[in-house]
C-alpha cells in the first residue's frame, strides 16, 4: 500500500498538557516533510489547528473537511490548501475516508473517539484495509486501548480485531510506519 495522504483525527481543544500540542505540531511538520498530504477536520482551533498550521508552515498540502454547522464552533481554517464543507458529520467522515490512505488518531475527545470507532468498524467489516494508528502522545490513549482490549476479553469482539489498529508511542514511531509506504 502506498501512503500519499493521512487523516488525522484529533481534538478541537488543546487538552491539559502542552505535550499534546507539541505532538500535533510534530506530526503536521513530519507529514509535510515526508510528502504526505494531511486530511483533517478543517478547524483552526485546538489540536486540529495546530497540526494543520505545522503542516502548512513546513510546506505541506492540507485538506480540511468540515460540516457546515461547525463553521462557527470550530472556526474554519481559511489558510488550508483546500477546504471542503459537508452537510453533516457522517458525510465529513465519509469524505475524509475517501481522501485518505492511512489514519492517525492523536489526543482528542468524544469526536475523536467517534471517528476512530467508525473507521475501525469499517475496517472490521472489510470496507477498507488502510492502516489505523493510535498515537499514544503523553500516554493519553492508555485507557482507550484498554477499553478496546476489554471488549475482546469480555467476549464482545474477536481477538483478531486488535490487529485492525497499531498503537505507537509517539510521532517518530508513527512516521517510521508511514515512511515504509511513501512513494519515492
Amino acid at each position: 500500500m502506498t501512503i500519499r495522504s493521512c487523516a488525522v483525527f484529533c481534538g478541537s481543544r488543546f487538552g491539559n498538557s502542552p505535550v499534546y500540542a507539541e505532538g500535533a505540531s510534530e506530526l503536521g511538520k513530519a507529514l509535510a516533510q515526508n510528502g504526505i498530504k494531511l486530511i483533517y477536520g478543517g478547524g483552526h482551533v485546538g489540536l486540529m489547528g495546530t497540526v494543520a498550521d505545522a503542516a502548512l508552515t513546513a510546506g505541506g498540502e492540507v485538506i480540511g473537511v468540515i460540516p457546515g454547522f461547525l463553521h462557527d464552533r470550530e472556526v474554519m481554517h481559511k489558510g488550508v490548501t483546500a477546504l471542503e464543507v459537508t452537510p453533516n458529520m457522517h458525510s465529513r467522515k465519509a469524505r475524509m475516508f475517501e481522501l485518505s490512505d492511512a489514519y492517525a488518531i492523536i489526543p482528542g475527545g468524544f469526536g475523536t473517539f467517534d471517528e476512530l470507532m467508525e473507521i475501525l468498524t469499517w475496517k472490521q467489516l472489510g470496507l477498507h484495509q488502510d492502516p489505523i494508528y493510535i498515537v499514544n502522545i503523553g500516554g493519553w490513549a492508555k485507557s482507550l486501548v484498554r477499553t478496546l482490549t476489554d471488549a475482546v476479553e469480555q467476549g464482545f469482539a474477536s481477538a483478531n480485531t486488535l490487529s485492525l489498529f497499531t498503537v505507537v508511542e509517539d510521532v517518530s514511531e508513527l512516521m517510521s510506519h508511514l515512511r515504509e509506504n511513501v512513494p519515492a
